[in-house]
């Protein structure tokens, strides 16, 4: 069994300081993934980081509330996204990613740095459940069944937008050659 999922069960109903252990864990194995995840999400470093921590102060706040214990990550991972959704909502301008390649050469950085944000951009043109699916799918490498979790749609749901989505993108890619 996974030691992760030992911990939780264990912490479940114990005081805030067991709590606080198996969350601080959860953020140690996890939190880097989805700040990646939510910076593809809202295009901006500080708004994901934010993000991320709020969410897992949500779990520590609500364990006690949690009826699954040891399905924690995935409470943490719709968080991130629930929260993401949010902060675009908010917005006064519009989307603006800053990826920074890595640098190998000028002229990779250069061709990288274009198509990333070719391809940022492209997907930031996407209505958001179809962005929100392959950003789960294709970004997080979540299965359909974990991508559905967390966008609390059904499977087929997430098999279908994905399909439209990918088709889309490719269409979006294609005008701007």
């Amino acid at each position: 069994m996974d030691t992760e999922l030992v911990l939780i069960g264990r912490a479940a109903d114990r005081p805030p300081d067991a709590v606080w252990a198996v969350v601080a864990e959860l953020y140690e194995g996890h939190a880097l993934r989805l700040t990646r995840m939510a910076l593809v999400m809202v295009g901006d470093r500080p708004t994901a980081e934010d993000v991320v921590h709020e969410a897992f102060l949500g779990l520590y706040r609500r364990w006690p509330h949690l009826r699954d214990p040891e399905r924690a990550l995935a409470y943490v991972r719709s968080a991130v996204l629930n929260r993401c959704r949010n902060a675009l909502r908010r917005r006064r301008v519009p989307f603006r990613a800053e990826h920074l390649p890595p640098i190998w050469s000028a002229e990779a950085e250069a061709l990288v740095g274009e198509e990333q944000r070719e391809v940022m951009n492209a997907l930031h043109r996407l209505p958001a459940r179809q962005r929100e699916a392959l950003v789960l799918r294709y970004f997080c490498d979540l299965s359909e069944a974990q991508t559905a979790e967390t966008m609390r749609v059904s499977r087929g749901t997430v098999k279908s937008t994905t399909s439209r989505a990918l088709t889309a993108l490719g269409r979006i890619l294609k005008e701007g050659q």
